[in-house]
């Protein structure tokens, strides 16, 4: 990586360390993004297979591989924030003799691939796309970590309408005597990439980079690696979703825009 990512990636590090015990009380084991949106649509694109090796790129609390392990996947879960994988082995799980925690950075080539060559049947990276500096070098590893035909699938804020530019809108018009609200999404940027301070989770003691990338420039980077997308599903809340605290907010009331994307990409086989 260049210098500047370099640096991005040490705040990010610094950043997730310090909100690793935050993150991991208000998470738990999944909130509505994950429960509605995020996970039924990972479990349908990995498809996994009991015995099957499954390595969770950038698995906080290990929400996801404790999910992996109890459908019968051997998973690989690693974490570049050491104060997160703490919270990932203290939390239960029965199938915890079938979770290797590990403290790896997802944008070092070289400490990737010595997880070694063709080891696994599947990959998963959950909503942590946009949290690295640089994309290429996991994208890279996992063509070689993955065996033939073996599928990745990631799940990402979908950047066309969940980005910086995003701004949320309630209007009220009258009609034949009603009134009728609706809801929109103003956009301001999509196709430059760029980089921003946010917040996972509100109230969080330490903001975070956010790395917005256009989704030509993410498939681009998948392509270029060696993999080729058979699946793809966008994920918005349904219409009678509760609105919760804010009514701006991602809800029933903005079912017409999806705040995720699920991605599966296959290794090709042309070996």
């Amino acid at each position: 990586m260049d210098e500047n990512s370099q640096q991005a990636n040490l705040e990010t590090l610094a950043a997730w360390d310090a909100n690793a015990g935050y993150w991991d009380e208000k998470m738990g084991e999944g909130n509505d993004f994950v429960e509605v949106l995020i996970r039924p649509a990972t479990e349908r694109l990995l498809a996994i297979r009991p015995g099957e090796r499954v390595l969770d790129i950038a698995c906080g609390n290990g929400l996801a591989a404790r999910r992996l392990a109890e459908m019968g996947a051997e998973v690989v879960a690693f974490d570049f924030s050491p104060e997160m994988i703490a919270r990932a082995r203290a939390r239960p799980c029965e199938a915890a003799g079938h979770i290797d925690y590990r403290v790896l950075d997802a944008t070092d080539e070289i400490a990737l691939l010595a997880l070694g060559a063709g080891k696994f049947d599947a990959a998963l990276c959950n909503m942590a796309l946009f949290d690295m500096a640089n994309i290429d070098p996991l994208l890279r590893a996992l063509s070689r970590l993955l065996r033939p035909g073996g599928r990745f699938v990631f799940s990402i804020v979908h950047p066309c309408f969940n980005n910086p530019y995003a701004i949320h809108l309630a209007e009220m018009s009258f009609h034949e005597g009603q009134a009728i609200t609706r809801y929109s999404i103003k956009l301001s940027g999509y196709m430059t990439a760029s980089t921003s301070r946010d917040a996972a989770i509100s109230g969080q003691p330490r903001l975070q980079l956010i790395f917005h990338r256009p989704l030509g420039e993410i498939l681009t980077a998948c392509f270029s690696a060696g993999f080729v997308m058979d699946a793809f599903e966008e994920c918005a809340f349904p219409p009678n979703h509760p609105d919760g605290k804010n009514p701006l907010s991602w809800n029933g009331k903005f079912s017409q825009f999806p705040p995720v994307l699920v991605a599966r990409m296959l290794r090709n086989n042309l070996e």
